[in-house]
């Protein structure tokens, strides 16, 4: 139970923000940066806490994550406010279907967002790594006989989910920021 993940969802829209804003990258170099930064950040904390609460009850696990949002998500509400910060659209023009405008960066969040979910679910069902995950989340000491590393596939999902997170946050922050749409028809 991972309740960290909405706050690792968060910090991968404020790390590509910080990019941006900070040191002038591009929104396409923070597509590509900020899910290694995250995702290192969901390695360390499994590392160093997780990993330890692994042969106790789920509810110790579940508690700390928990902790670690709440934190988290009070450390960048102290900071940065509970308004968030505007994000640059980094998609203009969009499809205009008679109806309606489309804007070009929400067909760029749908493309995207199905491509992610496609690919996570050919190697959460159709890969060796996936029925791996599959059976060591039913039955890790049954897994475990047969010479899988159960603790560095529980690494890697973990990392994994950071770096979905990230790119998450990444690619909706633009879409619900408070910036001004550039992507609006000529009137």
């Amino acid at each position: 139970v991972n309740f960290a993940h909405g706050a690792q969802y968060m910090l991968g829209a404020f790390v590509a923000w910080g990019l941006l804003e900070y040191f002038g990258i591009s929104y396409w170099y923070a597509l590509i940066i900020t899910p290694f930064v995250v995702g290192a950040f969901g390695l360390l904390i499994e590392r160093l806490m997780l990993r330890r609460l692994y042969s106790v009850d789920h509810v110790y696990a579940l508690l700390l994550t928990f902790g670690l949002a709440m934190l988290m998500e009070g450390a960048f509400r102290w900071k940065f406010g509970a308004t968030g910060q505007p994000y640059p659209n980094p998609i203009s023009g969009g499809l205009d279907i008679g109806i309606s405008f489309i804007p070009a960066y929400r067909i760029w969040v749908i493309v995207a967002s199905l491509m992610l979910c496609l690919t996570t679910w050919f190697v959460i069902e159709r890969t060796k790594l996936g029925s791996y995950l599959r059976a060591a989340n039913e039955n890790a000491s049954l897994v475990r006989t047969f010479g899988i590393n159960v603790p560095r596939m529980l690494m890697l999902t973990y990392t994994v989910c950071g770096i979905l997170a990230a790119i998450a946050g990444i690619i909706i922050a633009s879409r619900t920021s408070s910036a001004k749409w550039t992507s609006a028809p000529p009137t």
